[in-house]
């Protein structure tokens, strides 16, 4: 068993440092950085009724946005490809991390951590990646989804308690980017030592303002899961577009979905700068 986890976290090792690898992952930052540009531009529109209420802020939207564009069918193949070569790299960082879940103490629970991440940040990577060839290929479909996969998770036994669940975990994701945002913890994972000052500047005022405007949103996603327990009703989870949609009902609701969506772009802004540094060993 030794071996078989010491071979796998080898082949982890070559594939986190392969260089075509590491090139494909920062194509899938910037991919990354677009869909939250076109989100954030889409929520604006939204907040002050361009082209009516049919935009839909959230990825759906952003890659039906993208598909009508000039070779949008091409740009969605190179925002799948990135964003699937962003998931394996992750998948190499949690087998790279594998090891430590033996361990015990301190380096036990900084593995957990790592792995915990490294996998939760490869499955919405793999979400977005088949997304964009659903739409490259013509079987893009938006709205209902989430109503439909609660409806689902209603049907098992304990459902309601696992929407429940599943709603504080996204609140408790959106709670931990405002911090993240907040303390620049997110420097961290970035080396910046070959950085000029004014690259080290803008990429922390970008993480400042993106990190916490993207916890708000998982925060409302969130909220939105708990009320649909608690109400016993599918209906009410939804997913980013009606989380942000939600922001209108409250008093100033249209600058409040402007500010999320100023730093909904500012998060897109840190990817593509991001894409341009390797990760912080």
């Amino acid at each position: 068993m030794g071996g078989t986890t010491g071979r796998a976290a080898g082949a982890a090792d070559r594939a986190g440092n392969s260089d075509t690898l590491e090139h494909l992952a920062r194509v899938g930052l910037v991919a990354y950085g677009v869909v939250h540009l076109l989100i954030a531009w889409l929520a604006v529109q939204l907040a002050w009724g361009v082209g009516g209420s049919a935009a839909q802020p959230d990825q759906s939207g952003a890659l039906a946005t993208l598909a009508q564009q000039p070779f949008g069918t091409v740009l969605l193949w190179v925002l799948a490809i990135g964003m699937a070569a962003l998931a394996a790299w992750q998948a190499a960082e949690a087998l790279r991390w594998r090891g430590g879940l033996s361990a015990s103490g301190e380096a036990r629970n900084k593995a957990v951590v790592t792995v915990v991440k490294a996998v939760a940040k490869a499955v919405l990577y793999v979400a977005i990646a088949v997304l964009a060839v659903r739409y490259a290929t013509g079987g893009g479909q938006s709205g209902g989804q989430e109503q439909q996969a609660a409806a689902g998770i209603f049907g098992l036994p304990a459902g309601r308690w696992i929407v429940l669940l599943l709603g504080l975990g996204i609140v408790g994701i959106g709670g931990y980017l405002v911090h993240k945002g907040i303390t620049k913890r997110f420097l961290k994972e970035i080396d910046l030592r070959e950085a000029p000052p004014e690259a080290t500047r803008l990429v922390t005022r970008l993480g400042q303002a993106g990190y916490p405007a993207k916890g708000v949103s998982f925060g409302l996603v969130g909220a939105l899961l708990v009320w649909a327990a608690v109400t016993y009703d599918p209906a009410d989870a939804s997913g980013l577009d009606s989380a942000l949609r939600s922001l209108l009902t409250v008093p100033f609701g249209q600058w409040l979905l402007t500010v999320v969506a100023v730093g909904i772009a500012a998060f897109g802004a840190y990817c593509l700068v991001r894409a341009r540094y390797p990760e912080r060993t």
